[in-house]
């Protein structure tokens, strides 16, 4: 798969730290990743040929001059850590309909080639919190010796839990190859999955942050937190009204029920 992988820069990482993000539940891994990459000088290191994993489904035009295919990025940036472990930041702006084992092996060879150990994704836990809770952190590991460290933070666990997508997938085929991995969840109100959740994001990167030894300012974030509170608070509401109306039933629409039965 080297034809596959595109490294065009050659750092010198100190004992790197891989985090890989794709679209997901309440977008979690994507808003953190982007918050990381907008917040520290991360630099280009290199992507994967997107054209073996995608297949453009038409084109667009404009000033009626057809343009060229395009395809969802696959890009690797890294960033030297004065107070810790360097860092591999892998984001897929989209996640292919299949060969999604493919790609999750490509970006743990990328990382070992730069001796990543550690490799964290990030996603949704889908629970019955309030959108006016604070979400909590859930966190699972590939081993059970990697279990053991995060009981030094103040997450959640669960016996059973499924981590749909390449934010799962990454650490299934990392525990294959023995390589070390976590994920960290951020609870998501269930009927508010499809909405982009910077609470939890907020939450998780917190506890991220702390495990990848990254000084970062969450002021921006969290004004981001805030506002999607208030277009969560919409969708919780309407969720409400459908709910009633579902399962209530206008009293004259009763009657009319009841005089269709007497004749």
């Amino acid at each position: 798969m080297n034809n596959i992988i595109k490294i065009h820069a050659r750092p010198r990482l100190r004992a790197p730290n891989l985090l890989a993000a794709w679209p997901g539940i309440g977008n979690v891994a994507m808003i953190i990743a982007n918050y990381l990459k907008a917040k520290l000088p991360f630099k280009e290191l290199g992507y994967l040929e997107a054209s073996y994993f995608f297949d453009p489904i038409g084109v667009t035009v404009k000033d009626n001059v057809v343009d060229e295919p395009n395809f969802p990025q696959s890009q690797f940036y890294y960033w030297k850590n004065d107070d810790g472990n360097d860092l591999i930041l892998f984001i897929g702006d989209d996640q292919p309909a299949s060969k999604g084992y493919e790609l999750a092996n490509c970006v743990l060879d990328a990382g070992s080639r730069f001796g990543v150990e550690r490799v964290y994704t990030c996603a949704a836990a889908i629970t019955r919190i309030h959108h006016t809770e604070p979400p909590k952190v859930w966190g699972v590991a590939t081993n059970h010796l990697v279990n053991a460290d995060l009981k030094n933070f103040d997450l959640e666990y669960s016996s059973n839990l499924q981590i749909a997508g390449l934010n799962g997938l990454l650490l299934g085929v990392a525990k294959e190859r023995e390589i070390d991995g976590i994920c960290l969840l951020g609870e998501v109100p269930v009927y508010a999955s499809r909405v982009p959740n910077p609470m939890a994001g907020l939450a998780v990167l917190k506890v991220l942050a702390i495990m990848l030894e990254v000084k970062i300012d969450f002021t921006e974030l969290g004004k981001m937190a805030v506002e999607a509170g208030e277009r969560i608070k919409q969708v919780a509401a309407q969720a409400m009204e459908e709910y009633i109306d579902y399962f209530t039933e206008p009293i004259w629409e009763r009657g009319e029920e009841d005089e269709e039965d007497e004749d």
